[in-house]
């Protein structure tokens, strides 16, 4: 499995994890990333785990046999250019894997280019790098899959990142609900 790329494969809303689920059946590595939600009913509110990208899980695959993959009960295509399925950065996935890991807690968030790189210096994610953002005070770091244009928001402490290059201001004001993200 050493040989193999991590790929991100498009599903159809809310069947990410039936399709993890399958492939997983069939041997397959996958890797879903979920987090809670709270979701409000007129009466009540509930929790629930929902994929951290909706729409998209990771398989690790050979692309040149990749019809069982697309033959799972709710898979479109997997992501790329053109018709050339195009792998998922092993950084980008490890980093995935380790929030995960981690507990913090993440919510999804705007794609982003620009913005300052941070290294985390302490704590669970230590070594891990991202951009940050200032939110409401508290700073949270954001975790990019490219192939995706998708991002996702780590809560930090702020004493435990250092700078990896000059500050490049952002100044989106999205609220941002803390949730935690772990995998299917």
């Amino acid at each position: 499995m050493q040989d193999l790329s991590w790929f991100a494969l498009q599903v159809r809303p809310r069947y990410e994890k039936i399709v993890s689920y399958s492939l997983t059946a069939k041997g397959y590595a996958t890797f879903l990333p979920v987090y809670e939600r709270n979701r409000r009913w007129s009466d009540r509110i509930k929790q629930s785990e929902v994929a951290l990208f909706e729409g998209y899980l990771f398989c690790r695959l050979n692309p040149e046999k990749r019809l069982p993959i697309l033959l799972a009960p709710g898979a479109i295509r997997l992501v790329g250019i053109g018709n050339t399925p195009a792998p998922v950065a092993d950084d980008e996935i490890a980093t995935l894997q380790a929030v995960a890991r981690s507990g913090a807690r993440v919510a999804p968030w705007p794609f982003l280019q620009v913005g300052q790189r941070l290294r985390i210096e302490r704590g669970p994610l230590r070594d891990l790098e991202g951009i940050v953002i200032d939110f409401k005070g508290s700073r949270r770091l954001i975790i990019s899959v490219s192939l995706l244009q998708r991002s996702v928001a780590v809560e930090l402490d702020r004493e435990s990142v250092h700078p990896l290059a000059p500050i490049q201001p952002w100044t989106q004001h999205t609220p941002i609900l803390g949730n935690r993200i772990t995998s299917v």
